[in-house]
Formats: structure tokens, sequence, C-alpha cells
């Protein structure tokens, strides 16, 4: 999908690799100044590199999203810096498996705290800067898991449920100032992770796929554009399922 972004100054958090990577080159391919934070630094480098060598205003920052503080000077300073954003796609994430009775607090905690909050923190320190501008699209990275469930993943639906929920409830608070706030819901996608999968449980996963493949982060990447595009204008506060049929 081809959009122009030319002029607009997106936010990627998590998108050193992966989805996040994905998207950012994608936004980056249609325009946009593409700032994208993460916690590797060395991994921040290479992204950088590359998002550079497509549009040489793109950028990385180190960022823990579950601090606020820290996030609210880096939405403070990137405005500061390049007078706007007007996209925001809070892709940060992680995962920490366990079943239920083996789960610790710890676990819990630290996946709601990175997944949840991190949104929380990042939509609140940048919708201030949208509202000065009367105009934004932010992008919540959710997951199919928050609307199918998963066993030995309690800590990771709930967080992603939990986007879902935020997601829906700030469409409202910010529609009538031009900022729409939607979600994707990704199936399962090919990562580092999944490539390194044993062909046995590969295969059971596609068995669950009506399309018969994993999910690339191009797909993910598409629907982003649209939701940030003037096509998507008049759509808020909606859960855009890209799972190839695994949830339907």
């Amino acid at each position: 999908m081809n959009v122009d972004l030319k002029g607009q100054v997106a936010v990627v958090t998590g998108g050193s690799r992966g989805i996040g990577r994905g998207i950012a080159e994608a936004l980056a391919r249609n325009g946009a100044t593409c700032v994208v934070t993460g916690r590797n630094t060395q991994r921040l480098k290479e992204v950088e590199a590359v998002l550079q060598e497509i549009e040489p205003t793109c950028r990385g920052a180190v960022l823990h999203v579950e601090d606020m503080a820290e996030v609210a000077a880096f939405a403070k300073e990137t405005f500061g810096d390049l007078g706007r954003i007007d996209i925001l796609v809070n892709n940060a994430g992680i995962t920490d498996d366990q079943l239920l009775l083996r789960m610790k607090e710890e676990q819990w905690d630290r996946v709601l705290e990175t997944n949840l909050k991190g949104v929380f923190n990042c939509t609140k320190a940048v919708a201030r800067y949208m509202l000065k501008k009367k105009y934004g699209r932010i992008v919540n990275i959710s997951s199919v898991i928050a609307l199918m469930g998963n066993p030995g993943q309690a800590n990771y639906a709930a967080s992603k449920a939990g986007i879902i929920g935020f997601t829906k409830a700030v469409a409202r608070e910010l529609a009538r100032k031009q900022i729409t706030v939607n979600a994707v819901a990704p199936g399962y996608i090919q990562t580092d992770m999944t490539e390194k999968m044993e062909d046995k449980a590969r295969d059971a996963i596609l068995s669950l796929i009506p399309q018969g493949r994993l999910g690339r982060s191009e797909d993910v990447a598409g629907a982003v554009l649209f939701l940030v595009s003037d096509a998507a204008s008049y759509v808020t506060g909606h859960v855009l399922n890209v799972s190839g049929g695994l949830y339907i």
C-alpha cells in the first residue's frame, strides 16, 4: 500500500527488529520521518542506518517505555527537534510465558509494565503534542492472543487485551480533536523466534491458519499504513485482525 506521509513524523516503539522494524521501514518508504525506539543500542544503530538509506531524516533512540519520566522526556525532545509528532505506533512488547500456577509475580508484572503500561505512557506523552496540532494517528499493536487466549500466556493475553480496551476508551476521548486511535491484532508472524521453531511445532500452527501460511511483517505494516492514511480518517476505536483467518 502506498500513502503520502511526506512531512509527517512517526514514532515507532520497539522498532529495532521484527514487526516494528517492518512498520518503520514501510512508514519511511512512504515519506515519513521515522523515530524508532528500542532498548538494544546495537540493533538501533543497524536499523537507523537502514532507515536513513530510505529517508535520511529517520533516527533511532534508546527508550524504556515502562518509565513514564523517560518517555515524557523523549516525547518533549522529539517534538522540540522535529516540530511535530503525527503518528505513534505502540509496538514495544515482550513475552515471558508460563502456565498460570507456575507463573511468578515478577513475570506478570514485567509483561504488563512493558506491554500495557508502555502503551499508556507513550500515548499520554505523545497525545499532548498531537493535541497542539489537532491531528494524530495512534496505532496500538495488540495480538490475536488477546481475542482468543493461549495456554501459558495469561500475562501476555491480559496485556494485549488491555491494549484493546485502552484503544477504545482513548479513541472516544480524542476523536473530536481529529486524532484517531486504532489497534492491530497480528496472528503468527514470521520472526526470528518462529524461524527457530521445530518443524512439528510450526506445522501445528500452520494447520490452524486457514490461509496456510505465517504472516509477514509486511502484512502488519500494510494494516498500519491504512490506519495512518487519509483513507482511514473516519476509522477510530477499531481492532484490525491480521491473522490469516486464525481468528474469525
